[in-house]
C-alpha cells in the first residue's frame, strides 16, 4: 500500500485487543483480501455478517475496531480492483530473529485467513479455474512453510520476502477471475 494510512500494525493489533477481539490485523486482512478475492463486493454489506460469524462468534464489533475494518476493507478492495496488479500485506515489522519469526507467522495466518475469507464469499471452490486451483495449492503450500532456526536467518528472511511476493501474485491471480472488478468511467467522450 503505497498511501498508508493506517496505524501501525502493532497499534491496529492494539484497538482489536483492547475490545477483546482474538484476530490479528494480519488474519483480518488475509479474511477481507480473501472475502473480496471470491467476489463479495465491498458495498452491499455482507461481509460484516460474515465477519462477525467468523472471528466473534456473530456478535457485532465495537464501533472503533468495525470501523477500522471498514477502511481496511475499503483501501483493499480500491488497491485490488485497479490494474495495478500490486498487493499491500498488512504483516507485522518487527526486527531482529523475534521480528522475522513473527513475520512469518503473520504470513502463514494471512494466508489461512485468505483461504477461510474465499472459501466465505465463494463456497464452490472445487469449480474453481485450473489456474486458481495451482493458486490455491500453492498458497496452501506455503501457508505450511516456516523459518528454521538452525539456518542463516539473512537467507531465512530473503525467501520470505520471494514467498511474499509469491502470495500477492498467487491472491491477485484468483481475483482476476473470481473478483468484483470497479468500473471506471470511461473519461474520454464517445464519439460517433
Amino acid at each position: 500500500m503505497s498511501d498508508n494510512k493506517f496505524p501501525k500494525y502493532e497499534s491496529f493489533a492494539e484497538t482489536l485487543k483492547s475490545v477483546s477481539l482474538s484476530v490479528t490485523p494480519a488474519e483480518l486482512h488475509g479474511l477481507l483480501t480473501g472475502m473480496l478475492s471470491g467476489g463479495l463486493s465491498p458495498e452491499d454489506g455482507r461481509w460484516q455478517p460474515l465477519l462477525f460469524d467468523y472471528t466473534n462468534d456473530g456478535m457485532g464489533w465495537p464501533m472503533a475496531a468495525l470501523g477500522l475494518a471498514g477502511e481496511l476493507m475499503a483501501h483493499t478492495a480500491e488497491e485490488i480492483t485497479q490494474n495495478h496488479f500490486q498487493l499491500w500485506l498488512f504483516l507485522p515489522t518487527g526486527d531482529g530473529e523475534h521480528g522475522l519469526f513473527e513475520l512469518a507467522d503473520a504470513v502463514s495466518e494471512w494466508i489461512n485467513h485468505f483461504i477461510s475469507g474465499l472459501g466465505l464469499a465463494h463456497p464452490n471452490v472445487n469449480k474453481l479455474s485450473n489456474d486458481a486451483k495451482e493458486a490455491l495449492a500453492d498458497l496452501e503450500e506455503m501457508a505450511r512453510l516456516g523459518i528454521d532456526e538452525d539456518d542463516d536467518l539473512e537467507e531465512q528472511a530473503l525467501l520470505l520476502e520471494q514467498v511474499i511476493e509469491h502470495v500477492k501474485a498467487c491472491v491477485l491471480a484468483i481475483h482476476a477471475e473470481y473478483g468484483i472488478q470497479i468500473k471506471t468511467e470511461n473519461k474520454r467522450p464517445t464519439i460517433h
